[in-house]
C-alpha cells in the first residue's frame, strides 16, 4: 500500500523533472543557435526564449509521465529504475498532474513571443509538442504505450528543436539544420532506448509495448548501436558536404566514452546496471553536442 504524502519537498519535485536527461532539451537548441550563428543571425533572446521552452516541455513530459504512468499501473513496487514520485507516494497524484498541465502552460506562455517572431508556423510547431509531450503516456492512445515513444523523441527533441531553432534565428527552413539535428534526434532516442531496455520485463508485464516489448531486447541494443554510429556519421558530412573546417571532428573525442556505452548496453548483467548508463548516455549526448558546436563556430 503507497501512504500519500502532502509535505513539500523541493528534492522530490528536482528528482520528478529528471534533471540529468534535460540535456534532451539543450543540445538541439544549441546546435540550432549555432548553426544560425555561422550565418551571424543569432538572436540571443530568441535563443534564450527557446531554450527555456524546450525545457518547460521536457519537464512537463516528464511530470506526465510520472503521473499517468502511476495511473496505468507501470510504475510497480518492483521497478528496477529510478524512484518515481507518484508512485512512491511522495508527491499527490492531483498535485502532480497540475504540476504537468502548469509547466505546459508556462512553456505555451513563453513560446508565445516565439510565435510573435516565427509567425503561425511556430505556433503550430508548440502546441504540437505541448500535445505530444501529455499524449506521450496520457490520452486514448499513448505513444510510449504503443511502440512510438521512439518517434516522438527522435521528432521532437531532434528535429523539431533544432530546426526550429534555427528558422527561429533565420526565419529560414535549411537542409544544414536538417542534417545537424540528426545528432540530436539520435542521442536523445538512445536515452529513451536504455530506459526502454532496463524496463522491458516490467513493460511486458504492464502492457506497455514498447519497442523492446514488441521487438526483443537485441533489437534495441542495435537501435542504440545503429543511432550512435548516425550521430558520429555527421561531422564527416558535414566536411565533405558541408564546407566545415577539420574542427567539426572534434566530437570524436568521445568515441572513448561511446565505445565504454556500447560494451554496456551489449553486455550488462543486471538490469540495475542501466540506471547509469542511462544517465551516461545522457551525459554523452551533451558532451557530443557542444563538441559539435565548437567545431562548426571555429573559423
Amino acid at each position: 500500500m503507497v501512504i500519500m504524502t502532502t509535505t513539500f519537498s523541493l528534492h522530490h519535485w528536482i528528482l520528478a523533472a529528471r534533471p540529468k536527461t534535460l540535456t534532451a532539451a539543450y543540445t538541439p537548441v544549441i546546435i540550432g543557435a549555432s548553426l544560425s550563428y555561422l550565418q551571424d543571425s543569432l538572436n540571443v533572446l530568441v535563443s534564450l526564449v527557446a531554450f527555456l521552452c524546450a525545457t518547460l516541455i521536457q519537464i512537463g513530459t516528464n511530470f506526465a509521465n510520472d503521473y499517468y504512468d502511476y495511473k496505468k499501473g507501470s510504475d510497480r513496487a518492483d521497478r528496477v529504475g529510478f524512484k518515481r514520485m507518484t508512485a512512491a507516494g511522495l508527491i499527490q497524484p492531483n498535485t502532480m498532474k497540475n504540476a504537468a498541465y502548469i509547466t505546459m502552460l508556462l512553456a505555451f506562455i513563453a513560446g508565445l513571443y516565439l510565435v510573435y517572431i516565427g509567425g503561425t508556423v511556430v505556433l503550430a510547431i508548440g502546441i504540437s509538442a505541448l500535445v505530444f509531450g501529455i499524449m506521450y503516456t496520457g490520452g486514448p492512445y499513448p505513444l510510449g504505450y504503443n511502440g512510438l515513444g521512439d518517434l516522438f523523441v527522435f521528432a521532437y527533441f531532434g528535429l523539431v528543436a533544432t530546426m526550429t531553432t534555427y528558422y527561429l534565428n533565420t526565419l529560414e527552413w535549411s537542409s544544414t539544420s536538417f542534417w545537424a539535428a540528426l545528432i540530436p534526434g539520435a542521442l536523445s532516442t538512445n536515452i529513451l532506448v536504455v530506459n526502454n531496455l532496463r524496463d522491458v520485463a516490467q513493460d511486458r508485464v504492464s502492457g506497455k509495448k514498447t519497442l523492446g516489448v514488441i521487438l526483443g531486447e537485441k533489437a534495441l541494443k542495435w537501435e542504440y548501436t545503429v543511432l550512435l554510429a548516425l550521430a558520429f556519421a555527421i561531422p564527416p558530412h558535414f566536411f565533405v558536404r558541408l564546407d566545415a573546417s577539420f574542427w567539426i571532428f572534434l566530437p570524436y573525442l568521445s568515441v572513448p566514452l561511446s565505445l565504454k556505452l556500447l560494451s554496456e548496453i551489449w553486455t550488462h548483467e543486471k538490469k540495475s546496471t542501466l540506471n547509469g548508463t542511462l544517465e551516461k548516455t545522457a551525459a554523452f549526448m551533451f558532451l557530443y553536442g557542444v563538441l559539435f558546436t565548437i567545431g562548426l563556430v571555429i573559423p
